[in-house]
């Protein structure tokens, strides 16, 4: 299981347009990733409604072809 890191922004991307996407390969096998997602599509929404958001634009690649995720969301002016 592997995805390739311009692959997993480009899903995200897709999914939240106006997204700031800051990605690290923790290990480097490009299967463990920490990702921070900031888009004004989570103004109002609550962080497991924010994560829903950025796992479904996964298409399901989560536990297949992309093993772990560390994930934060922000809105834009939050603070990260």
């Amino acid at each position: 299981m592997s995805m390739n890191p311009d692959i997993l922004k480009g899903m995200i991307k897709a999914a939240l347009p106006d997204a700031d996407i800051e990605l690290v390969d923790t290990r480097g096998d490009q299967d463990h990733y920490d990702v921070v997602v900031t888009s004004a599509q989570f103004r109002g929404l609550s962080k497991i409604q924010q994560h829903k958001l950025v796992y479904a634009a996964l298409g399901g690649k989560m536990g297949t072809t992309l093993h772990a995720l560390s994930l934060k969301t922000y809105s834009p002016n939050e603070g990260n």
